[in-house]
């Protein structure tokens, strides 16, 4: 196989692409990457742990191909809830009529069916409302105690056995990681996985009980796709690594028109916070079938870059899609028509980040106002831990940034942070040698020439995780760069 070299990306916003059926060969993942994609989410609701091995697999080889750290997201499934089994497989449930949830196995009929999960029967009250089958069936509480439930039909239709079950009334009272989830989490851990999403949270102790298996291992990104999550979002965002928009869900479990205001408001919340935010779910969801998005599907992602999000995610249409190539290749034409648009840059800075009284906050506030007067063409740091890129990218600059890093394992999970591009370096030992590394990379990774300047932050003594506290602008003088021509093809970094 002829290697091929990614051309550097230009866009800030990054594509996480969700991988399965269509998308699961060595051939398909490396068109992805080519095509755009930056993280691979790997679904652990589908499929089998030796699967899901073979993908890691096949992205961890086109990293050493491209020489470019890539970002591997395993995504726990979460506790399911559902219905019991039907006779004959199924029933219709009529509008107007009233049914009962019970504890009973035996088969349902349009009157009665069983609800295997225990902890609903005490969580439940009277004007609870209980959905099925992803909200298309809707149903109200009449009256409810440890093991019955009477309700109304308020929207009828069809119920098959196992059907999904969403009760967006109450917080649930069951654990946000099931003995399933448990497992996967371990699985996903000896995989080296970068990033773990959790499901189902409704409650900061949900991310905190994540967190305590976890440790460091990995980032530790929570969905929000319930509506208990919403009343404790701050709580929730301060204790994880990043959040998701899981707009599928929680347009499931509220009217669809709250949806986007409170996309809006999760953006934001993250950004303050200085936590990198993925808007998800149905983004492109006609590039399942078709080779092209409607236009409506193109300025719903849209909206999310210019909102500044870190990363847009596409679900069914790289999973099991017919055209997960072109749908990749979709988002990134979009996103980097949105930041070509003279407005994106004040829109994207409509909201206003805090920045904490430390000197490395202060430096990287600075910084995004340094590259601008001068008129910088990129920013470059140096970082042990991702803390000072984490904390640049909040600013939103106008410029690309380059973040070295002697960890591998931090260079990796930099690829969910807007405007970042990690690149995985041998340590540094003085100040001096972080200035001529930092000018050698930059034009290696193409982001600067000859005459350009550059801005550069670090923190000394080097190796000291949160210690950013230099901030240098250098220039790029055409001896530098007919060295570094000189130099190429010499091996390492």
């Amino acid at each position: 196989m002829v290697t091929q070299t990614l051309a550097p990306r230009t866009r800030k916003v990054k594509i996480l692409a969700t991988l399965g059926p269509a998308s699961s060969d060595a051939k398909m993942i490396r068109r992805l990457m080519i095509a755009g994609a930056d993280a691979f989410r790997i679904n652990m609701s589908h499929g089998d742990q030796k699967t899901k091995a073979k993908l890691v697999e096949h992205i961890r080889a086109l990293e050493k191909e491209f020489h470019r750290p890539t970002t591997i997201l395993f995504d726990l499934q979460g506790p399911k809830l559902r219905v019991g089994h039907f006779e004959g497989g199924r029933t219709v449930l009529e509008k107007g009529s009233q049914f009962i949830f019970d504890r009973d196995q035996k088969a349902g009929d349009d009157k009665r069916v069983q609800l295997p999960h225990a902890e609903l029967f005490e969580a439940i009250h009277p004007g609870t409302n209980i959905l099925i089958d992803d909200g298309r069936v809707r149903l109200n509480v009449l009256e409810a105690d440890a093991g019955y439930i009477l309700t109304e039909v308020k929207v009828g239709g069809p119920v098959s056995d196992n059907k999904g079950v969403n009760v967006p009334d109450v917080v649930v009272p069951i654990p946000a990681l099931t003995d399933k989830d448990r497992e996967d989490l371990q699985f996903a851990l000896e995989q080296r996985t970068d990033w773990v999403a959790l499901s189902f949270v409704q409650r900061p102790e949900d991310v905190a009980e994540a967190r305590s298996l976890i440790g460091e291992r990995a980032s530790l990104l929570a969905k929000i796709e319930k509506p208990a999550a919403i009343d404790r979002l701050n709580d929730i965002i301060a204790l994880a690594d990043a959040v998701m928009v899981a707009r599928g869900d929680l347009g499931v479990e509220l009217p669809p028109e709250r949806v986007p205001p409170l996309q809006n408001k999760i953006v934001a919340c993250a950004r303050q916070f200085g936590k990198p935010v993925v808007v998800a779910t149905q983004m492109l969801e006609s590039m399942v079938t078709s080779p092209t998005p409607t236009r409506a599907e193109v300025s719903d992602v849209a909206t999310a870059i210019y909102d500044g999000a870190d990363a847009v995610m596409l679900s069914a249409e790289s999973a099991t899609g017919q055209y997960p190539f072109e749908a990749v290749q979709m988002m990134d034409r979009i996103a980097n028509s949105v930041e070509r648009d003279p407005s994106y840059q004040a829109r994207i800075h409509f909201t206003q980040t805090r920045l904490e009284p430390t000197t490395a906050d202060a430096l990287a506030g600075s910084a995004r106002q340094i590259a601008q007067t001068v008129s910088a063409i990129a920013m470059v740091c140096y970082s042990s831990s991702g803390a000072t890129a984490r904390r640049i990218a909040r600013e939103r600059p106008p410029v690309p940034l380059l973040a070295m890093s002697a960890s591998l394992h931090t260079s990796r999970r930099l690829g969910l942070l807007w405007g970042v591009q990690a690149v995985h370096t041998r340590d540094v030992a003085s100040f001096e040698e972080m200035v001529e590394k930092g000018k050698r990379m930059a034009l290696r990774h193409q982001i600067a020439k000859g005459g350009d300047r550059i801005v550069l932050m670090a923190g000394i003594p080097f190796g000291t995780a949160g210690s950013t506290n230099v901030l240098h602008v250098v220039r790029l003088v055409g001896d530098e760069v007919e060295r570094y021509q000189a130099s190429k093809g010499s091996a390492g970094q």
